[in-house]
C-alpha cells in the first residue's frame, strides 16, 4: 500500500533528489508539490518543480505556488551550494510546458481529499507549512496523519551558523509554529542528515547504470553539490542528500530510531534558528500531545542501498 504524501519543497539541489526519489518510490504516491523560496527564488523553485514532472511523465501531479519569502525577514539563499536558479550550473528553460500551477487553497482541496490517509513531508523552509495554520486554523491539518520533516539540529553543530540548520535558520517563526501546532511531527535533523552521504562513486555508476528519466541530471547537480561540501568540509567524502532521508523514512520503518521530545526554536538573536529539546535523562514532563520524535539514529548501510535501487531502476511511478 502506497502512502499519499504532499511534499512541501524549494527545489535546490538535494530537494531535487527527494522529489526524484518521491517519484520514482514505488511505496509513495505524491499527491502534490507545494513549491516556495527556499534554496532559489519562488519562480525558479516552481519551474525546477515542473522540470522533474515534465522528465517523469508525471504531468498529473499539481504544483502549488508557495510563500515567496519567510515570515521573519527577507529570504536568505545559499547560491554556493544550489545554484543562482537551483540546479547548479544547468541551465533550464524559461518556461516549461504542460504544467499547471495551482494557487495555495489546492492545499485544501488535497487535504480533504485524502482526509486520514495524508502524509505530509515537509524539506524546505517551514513558511509554507505554517502559512496553512495561519491561513485556515489550527484544525484544518487535524486529519492528517503524520508530518515528515527535515530540519533542525540538536547537540551537533549547525550548517549556516554554529547553532542553526537551515531550514529553522531562514524563517524560525514559522519553525517554532510549525513544532507547536503540528502534531505527529517525525523530525530529522542533521544529527542523522549529515550521515546520509553520497559518494561520486555511486553518482558515477548512476550516471552509467541508471535507467530512470533523471540519469542526465544526476552527475552534474551532485558534483556541483559536492564541491560546495568540500570547500566548508574539508576531506568530507561525499555529499548528505539530507532531504531524502524523511521520505526513506516513512517508507521503511525502522530505518531511523526517533525520541520523544518536545522541541522549540529560537525565533530572535544570535541563537536565532537554534532547535532544542531537553535531552536530560529524567526531562520534565511535557503533555503528550506536545511530544515530538527526533530522529537520532539512522542505518547509514540501508540509506545508501536503497539510494541505489530506487536511481538504477524505472518504476511504476514514472510513465
Amino acid at each position: 500500500m502506497a502512502y499519499q504524501v504532499l511534499m512541501i519543497t524549494d527545489p535546490g539541489i538535494d530537494d531535487s533528489f527527494a522529489i526524484m526519489y518521491a517519484l520514482l518510490n514505488p511505496q509513495i504516491n505524491l499527491i502534490g508539490i507545494v513549491s516556495g523560496y527556499g534554496s532559489t527564488p519562488k519562480k525558479y523553485s516552481i519551474r525546477n518543480t515542473a522540470y522533474l514532472l515534465n522528465l517523469a511523465g508525471r504531468g498529473d501531479i499539481p504544483i502549488i505556488a508557495g510563500a515567496a519569502g519567510p515570515l521573519s525577514g527577507e529570504p536568505i539563499y545559499y547560491p554556493e551550494f544550489h545554484g543562482k536558479e537551483g540546479m547548479g550550473l544547468i541551465k533550464l528553460p524559461e518556461t516549461i510546458e504542460n504544467v499547471r500551477v495551482f494557487d495555495f487553497n489546492k492545499v485544501l482541496d488535497l487535504v480533504n481529499q485524502y482526509k486520514g490517509n495524508l502524509v505530509i513531508v515537509s524539506v524546505g523552509r517551514l513558511t509554507d507549512l505554517a502559512l496553512m495554520f495561519i491561513l485556515y486554523g489550527n484544525d484544518v491539518l487535524k486529519d492528517v496523519a503524520a508530518f515528515y520533516i527535515m530540519g533542525g539540529a540538536f547537540l551537533v553543530p549547525g550548517n549556516v551558523t554554529a547553532e542553526a540548520e537551515a531550514n529553522f535558520y531562514v524563517d524560525p517563526i514559522a519553525a517554532n509554529s510549525v513544532m507547536e501546532k503540528a502534531h505527529n511531527i517525525y523530525l530529522h535533523p542533521l544529527n542523522i542528515t549529515n550521515r546520509a552521504i553520497i559518494t561520486p562513486e555511486i553518482i558515477n555508476f548512476l550516471e552509467e547504470n541508471s535507467k530512470t528519466p533523471f540519469r542526465p541530471l544526476i552527475k552534474p547537480t551532485f558534483d556541483y553539490y559536492y564541491r560546495a561540501y568540500q570547500k566548508v568540509t574539508p576531506g568530507i567524502q561525499g555529499a548528505p542528500m539530507h532531504d531524502v532521508v524523511p521520505l526513506m523514512a516513512l517508507t521503511h520503518p525502522g530505518f531511523v530510531k526517533y525520541i520523544p521530545r518536545r522541541v522549540r526554536v529560537e525565533k530572535f538573536g544570535t541563537a536565532r534558528g537554534k532547535s532544542f529539546a531537553d535531552f536530560r535523562p529524567k526531562p520534565d514532563i511535557e503533555p503528550p500531545e506536545t511530544l515530538d520524535y527526533i530522529g537520532w539514529e539512522m542505518d547509514i548501510q540501508k540509506f545508501t542501498i536503497n539510494f541505489i535501487e530506487m536511481f538504477i531502476q524505472k518504476t511504476s511511478n514514472i510513465s
